[in-house]
């Protein structure tokens, strides 16, 4: 059954609003009544009224005071206001409307006036609320969008974008790169369910991109079970490894939490990357350099269950914690390099 429209008829004159009650019945509108302003705004906020019918002269409260009230409350403003007026009133009915009024009836009614003055307003209040409904479900959509864009790309990035609608290629300095890695993960896939494998590693990232989150990490990227992220490159972090360092062993201890508990590597090293996004539809932001490869040859050639530095990244923490140098390795393409094996940060 389709709902009446609700007219609020606000007239300190009984004969008014019995007759106006009269005629609207008839015209199949639902009413309700109020003799002054403050019971009008009272019966706004309870009643919701689709259309106010206001006279301008009563007492306590004159119909001028109840349309500045209902025009300055965000609640309320969109409602269509009709002024009540005698038709010698001009002046009433002019000021009625430059402060918000939609339309005026003149006294005595005419039901046919009466009748078109309501349905346009009805009709004008039904576009707006069409208009506003299509503008909140814009505003959610485009909130989703942003959600979506900033679990993909960094919070800068994201704005540089929407300013430009390009993101120009540049050279960070001094950022922590830290790749984690699990220990004998293809022996693990060859003797354990698909199904199985994918949990652990969705629990997993999971876990990670938390950890990194609450330690000050962006995170750049999983390969299977390999994850990548990256500090200091747009947070201005008083000591990016150390940062990565605490996040590094943070991950360590979640890897030992799963279901199926595994044994992680995690590589640090620091210096200059690129950054720069991939892709104009699926976007991608990703870094390079020598940076990130030596940072993925110290987590392949680190000690397992362990947080492994570069020498460059092993004096930034030198007085923080303790660690051994694992001697000089000779890693592919790098030659010999130090890798040192850290232990968690003293408080």
């Amino acid at each position: 059954m389709e709902k009446l429209a609700k007219i609020l008829i606000v007239d300190d004159e009984p004969f008014n609003v019995d007759y106006l009650e009269q005629e609207l019945e008839d015209l199949a509108f639902e009413t309700v009544a109020a003799t002054d302003g403050q019971e009008a705004l009272a019966k706004v906020m309870t009643e919701s009224p689709d259309v106010i019918l206001l006279d301008i002269m009563m007492p306590i409260m004159d119909g001028f005071e109840v349309l500045n009230h209902l025009k300055s409350d965000p609640y309320t403003r969109d409602i269509p206001v009709i002024v009540i007026s005698a038709a010698n009133d001009l002046q009433s009915v002019v000021r009625g409307i430059e402060m918000g009024a939609e339309d005026f009836l003149p006294k005595p009614f005419d039901p046919v006036l009466l009748r078109a003055r309501i349905n346009a307003s009805l009709e004008k209040k039904q576009w707006h609320d069409r208009e506003k409904m299509y503008i909140q479900q814009i505003e959610r959509e485009k909130a989703r969008a942003d959600e979506l864009l900033r679990v993909i790309l960094p919070e800068a990035i994201i704005d540089e974008l929407k300013r430009t609608n390009r993101v120009r290629p540049r050279l960070f300095e001094n950022v922590a790169v830290l790749f984690t890695d699990v220990v004998d993960f293809t022996p693990y896939c060859d003797t354990h369910p698909l199904a199985d494998v994918v949990r652990n590693l969705q629990e997993m990232i999971a876990a990670y991109e938390t950890a990194a989150l609450q330690h000050g990490l962006q995170k750049i990227k999983t390969d299977g079970d390999s994850f990548m992220a990256v500090a200091g490159m747009f947070d201005n972090l008083e000591n990016p490894i150390l940062n990565s360092v605490r996040c590094g062993w943070e991950m360590i201890r979640l890897a030992n939490l799963l279901p199926d508990p595994w044994l992680v590597r995690v590589g640090i090293h620091v210096g200059p990357v690129l950054g720069a996004i991939l892709g104009h539809r699926q976007y991608l932001f990703d870094v390079w350099g020598d940076t990130v490869n030596t940072a993925q040859r110290i987590e392949s050639h680190g000690a397992p269950n362990a947080v492994n530095l570069s020498y460059a990244a092993w004096q930034h923490v030198i007085g923080d914690t303790d660690g051994e140098s694992l001697g000089m390795i000779e890693v592919k393409g790098k030659g010999g390099m130090e890798i040192y094996q850290v232990r968690p940060l003293r408080s």
